[in-house]
């Protein structure tokens, strides 16, 4: 189960970044200046239990390399197992948090340890708009635009700086904003990973304001009026920032998990990606609808905050059974390089 402590935090930054959805006839109210300074201190505390995670376990570095549209540098944690096999031994994880504005939380430490574990190297980009990196950072946020960027950036990274990394085995995976951006990643990038996985995934956009409540949900997702304006003044951009209109572009295995009681990404917008996945890419993607998991929209995600373990439910179980079995199929974690036929 999710703790008090990592609800109050959570409620703590929504409430300070007005990110609450409203009803659309509800006026939209000004959002109050975050506390980047104490956002600061939390992500020193963060790291800090990150590190203290990883001793024993999997060694952990924290880095920063320049985003490939060359405009900011983004900060990310990367992961390996506490013994290497040598060049191109290890397939890649790039591991994508949620939340507009969010960063790796502590209730991935059992399953980043689990990655490592079975053979994985994992970076987790703290790609722009992430909490924690100060006002700038914060600013320079760009729903489904150079964040996207950010993140691809990073298989780069992994590619280039760690020799242990075999390029041809880089998957990608992510949760609700960050499996939207994972899904626009491989769309954007059709050959650039092997696999990916998108979990209750931000799917279409049109929907997403529709029922959230347009200005309320454009002044969270784009607070500096990047897109130049709502769906209606803008409708070809936010096609292009919604996975749904982009499924033709799949080229690569794909697993997307959903649930029925997600109240954040609701089911009528999730249903949507799942059945275009079903109906014109089910030779790549596997897709699985749970029906009403405890926890609804994190219900793979909910941990015991002082050890980490898992709440596991049997859906939890189930989602994480699944999630391994298709990266375990596609990456091949154990073993130094894969056969030349399976790549």
């Amino acid at each position: 189960m999710y703790a008090s402590a990592v609800r109050v935090a959570a409620l703590t930054v929504v409430l300070a970044l007005g990110t609450i959805p409203l009803r659309s006839q509800e006026p939209v109210q000004p959002q109050r200046q975050p506390d980047f300074d104490r956002m600061l201190q939390q992500q020193a505390e963060t790291d800090k239990t990150w590190r203290t995670a990883s001793a024993g376990f999997m060694q952990m570095d924290k880095i920063t390399y320049r985003s490939r549209v060359g405009d900011i540098d983004i900060p990310a944690f990367v992961f390996q197992p506490l013994k290497l096999r040598g060049a191109k031994g290890h397939p890649a994880l790039v591991w994508v948090h949620e939340n507009i504005r969010g960063h790796l939380y502590e209730h991935y430490i059992p399953y980043i340890r689990e990655a490592t574990s079975k053979g994985y190297i994992v970076i987790a980009p703290e790609y722009r708009g992430s909490i924690g990196y100060g006002k700038t950072f914060f600013d320079a946020i760009d729903y489904g635009g150079t964040e996207v960027d950010d993140v691809v950036t990073a298989a780069d990274v992994v590619k280039s700086k760690y020799a242990a990394v075999d390029p041809a085995r880089i998957g990608i995976i992510g949760w609700s904003h960050g499996g939207m951006i994972t899904l626009l990643s491989i769309f954007r990038n059709p050959t650039l990973f092997k696999s990916a996985v998108a979990m209750v995934p931000v799917t279409n956009l049109f929907q997403r304001l529709a029922w959230k409540g347009v200005e309320r949900q454009h002044q969270a997702i784009d607070p500096a009026n990047r897109y130049g304006g709502l769906p209606a003044e803008r409708h070809d951009l936010y096609k292009d920032r919604s996975p749904l209109y982009n499924v033709d572009k799949l080229q690569i295995p794909l697993y997307v998990g959903v649930a029925r009681n997600d109240e954040d990404v609701n089911i009528e917008e999730d249903l949507q990606l799942v059945d275009a996945l079903r109906a014109r890419k089910a030779g790549l993607a596997e897709t699985m609808v749970y029906e009403n998991p405890p926890g609804g929209h994190t219900f793979d995600r909910r941990v015991d905050p002082k050890t980490w373990e898992p709440e596991n439910t049997r859906e939890q179980r189930d989602s994480w059974n699944r999630v391994w079995t298709f990266l375990d199929w596609n990456l091949d974690p154990y073993h130094s390089e894969m056969h030349p036929s399976t790549r």
